[in-house]
């Protein structure tokens, strides 16, 4: 009995150290797990086994356990601390490494800046050591977290030579997480920000969070919703806010908050926030120096203003640059910044939706602060699966703008479809304006090449959450990644990103890197075919915008509804944005304009955004525009199972936890992409009254079962 009892213990022991060890995700790509090459191995070892780190601020002491844990989880060292002249790791400013700075070439130290660094194998007194260095103790925890990366991908480092550094100022996630921990289009769960605890309790999340961030260069976090509350101005919260602050500092990572153009009325008491009245410029100075008594580097606000019913300074007859330089004046002499959003929109206005945000900020170029800078959405509409790039990139050469771009799958079927979305971040920022002549790329605009002192910035709308994996599906982890990446570097390519991301994350067998890496490149065009095929937009449910909807046709305003922007009649379809009709080509240089305008050299990606096209257009495939859309549809979804099948041969290369929920999830996934095909098709088979093809299955159900589906509580549709 007591040799069963002992037996039943070791069991349970041995299953809790199962489940201790399992893979869940929560460690996204830092897991730091043991280097399988084994040559590699040895060579890390004894090139590693003695380090020179001198870790004196809290900056670099994370730098150092960092190191420390990455070390000792891939080759098994611990750190031993040695000389320079002994070491084969030499990480330091540069300041501080001695002779070893005859290695360091010139100019170069200027050239990186702030926050670059250099890694770098020299020979030293006759043996090989890593130099990694920059010109302060940010610049050493990135570059560490770079050093540790090259590990993790299993690099050679007998002749290392980078030389890296931010192509932007500011790279940012914007949280759009209300007080009570519901997060607007948040698929992953819960507000991580605990605002109950704080600030006398910080949870370690706080800390891997800033981890993870400062691993891929982001290097600040609005906290809360765009469509704010005021709550978060009040010193109740200020000093959660502050706790955050001060747990995200030695990461590098600045706060922001989103705040309301209305505060001075709903908080302050004041009979107007017109941004010119004296009254409500000392309101805001007044409640930005008490910021900054609690939070000496506070990063500065985040302002949606005058959109879908926000409060702004047009609500007093004034400018967006007007509400901007008065933000801007309040934060200048702390040295904080405003993000003013470019995402407005207003029923009064009876025209083009796409037009709106070019039509308010473009008359004010070079009328808004130094400090404060317009965050532009990739595309003119609302983050759709395809969007032409926004007009106003190239269009205020003179005010600085950063790109917003959505984590977050709002338009992309949430956590349960796997989008890797760096293929649409590039095809932003690979976009040629035309603005200053070929090669004017919206990346090289982001970068202020042609303006320099501009300030420039990346901002994506985070997707991270309470569930355990952060994102809600394994892979939405990916576009967190790569998000930072491009935000750090905008030339840098999907395929590389993703690469480094599947070998951080799963492993470095390229049996599995080939195979996963393949489907990640090609997932998001699969969504958008059997989603938004050949320019269409903005169909989806009007039900948390969860699920196919093209005939949602009576919410309160003509540009909520579907019918708006795809204008399906028995004659056509699509939006003709073309001299035409609404014109919206006219906001893009000529050469943009020609380009898209004339039918022969628009791509089939974008007919329908700019065309309003016959059901029998010829195609250049040679099907007419109804068999051609019929075929996207179907092969989207064809592409699911495809990917499914991939996912299956891969399990003996993935831990069985995760291995299983992506399965589970790509499940949902194909079964979406059926409803979203089936339902589509038969609604355009409405308009163009011809069959589908013999070639393709025909729909399980009739239209009138895909209108009336109903998904009550869908996630994403938090309020404050």
């Amino acid at each position: 009995m007591k040799v069963r009892s002992i037996a039943l213990i070791v069991l349970i022991i041995l299953v809790i150290s199962q489940f201790a060890k399992a893979e869940n995700g929560y460690d996204l790509w830092l897991r730091y797990k043991p280097v399988t090459n084994a040559i590699l191995k040895s060579r890390y070892r004894s090139m590693l086994d003695h380090v020179f780190f001198p870790a004196e601020s809290d900056r670099l002491k994370v730098a150092e356990n960092e190191l420390g844990i990455g070390l000792a989880g891939m080759i098994g060292t611990k750190l031993q601390e040695t000389t320079i002249a002994q070491s084969g790791l030499v990480i330091a400013t540069i300041d501080k490494i001695g002779q070893l700075k005859k290695f360091i070439p010139a100019g170069t130290s200027e050239k990186i800046g702030a926050e670059g660094y250099i890694i770098k194998t020299v020979n030293n007194a006759g043996h090989l050591t890593v130099v990694l260095t920059a010109n302060s103790d940010l610049g050493i925890l990135y570059g560490t977290f770079h050093f540790l990366r090259l590990l993790q991908t299993e690099k050679s480092l007998t002749a290392l030579s980078i030389i890296d550094y931010p192509k932007t100022n500011y790279r940012v996630l914007d949280h759009w997480d209300n007080p009570t921990r519901t997060v607007e289009r948040g698929y992953a769960g819960f507000s991580i920000w605990n605002w109950h605890k704080l600030p006398g309790y910080i949870d370690t999340r706080y800390l891997d969070y800033a981890r993870a961030n400062a691993s891929v260069g982001i290097n600040g976090t609005v906290l809360n919703n765009v469509n704010a509350n005021t709550q978060m101005l009040t010193p109740a919260y200020l000093v959660k806010v502050k706790a955050l602050a001060d747990a995200f500092r030695p990461y590098g990572i600045k706060v922001y908050l989103s705040v309301k153009f209305s505060s001075p009325v709903e908080l302050g008491g004041l009979k107007t926030a017109d941004p010119l009245n004296a009254d409500v410029k000392k309101w805001w100075q007044d409640k930005v120096d008490e910021i900054y008594g609690y939070i000496p580097d506070f990063g500065g606000f985040l302002v949606k203003a005058n959109s879908e019913g926000q409060p702004g300074p047009q609500t007093y007859g004034r400018s967006h640059a007007d509400g901007a330089n008065m933000l801007g004046d309040a934060l200048a002499a702390h040295h904080g910044i405003v993000m003013w959003r470019a995402f407005v929109y207003d029923d009064k206005v009876p025209d083009d939706r796409a037009k709106q945000a070019y039509n308010e900020f473009k008359p004010f170029d070079g009328k808004f602060n130094s400090n404060v800078i317009i965050q532009v959405k990739n595309g003119p509409i609302d983050f759709q699966p395809r969007e032409p790039f926004h007009p106003l990139f190239g269009a205020i050469p003179n005010t600085a703008v950063m790109l917003e771009v959505q984590l977050t799958q709002e338009y992309l079927g949430f956590s349960t479809h796997l989008v890797y979305e760096a293929p649409l971040f590039k095809e932003c920022l690979n976009a040629d304006t035309y603005t200053k002549g070929k090669n004017s790329t919206v990346a090289r605009i982001l970068e202020a090449k042609d303006n320099p002192k501009l300030i420039t910035g990346m901002a994506g709308v985070a997707n991270i959450g309470t569930d355990v994996n952060w994102c809600g599906h394994p892979f939405a982890q990916a576009n967190w990644y790569c998000f930072g990446r491009l935000s750090w570097n905008p030339e840098e390519t999907a395929a590389d990103i993703a690469d480094d991301w599947l070998r951080m994350t799963f492993t470095n067998d390229n049996a599995f890197i080939k195979q996963m890496k393949a489907e990640m490149l090609q997932s998001r065009e699969n969504t958008v075919n059997y989603m938004t095929p050949l320019g269409l937009h903005h169909i989806m449910s009007a039900n948390g915008h969860y699920g196919p909807g093209p005939w949602v046709d009576n919410l309160g305003r003509a540009d909520w509804n579907a019918v708006y922007y795809h204008k399906a009649d028995t004659a056509g379809i699509g939006f003709d944005r073309t001299h035409t009709g609404s014109n919206a080509l006219g906001q893009y240089s000529p050469e943009v304009r020609n380009y898209f305008e004339n039918l022969n050299t628009c791509p089939d990606e974008y007919l329908l955004w700019f065309h309003h096209l016959a059901w029998n257009y010829k195609m250049r495939s040679g099907k007419t525009l109804w068999e051609e859309m019929v075929h996207h549809y179907y092969i989207g979804a064809d592409s699911v199972k495809h990917m499914q099948q991939v996912w299956n041969l891969l399990q003996p290369y993935v831990d069985p936890e995760r291995f299983n929920e992506v399965k589970q999830l790509m499940a949902i996934q194909y079964e979406e992409a059926i409803r979203w095909r089936d339902a589509c098709v038969l609604y355009f088979q409405t308009f163009s009254r011809q069959a589908i093809p013999a070639a393709y299955p025909k729909p399980e159900h009739d239209l009138a079962y895909y209108r009336n589906l109903r998904f009550p509580n869908t996630p994403g549709q938090g309020v404050n």
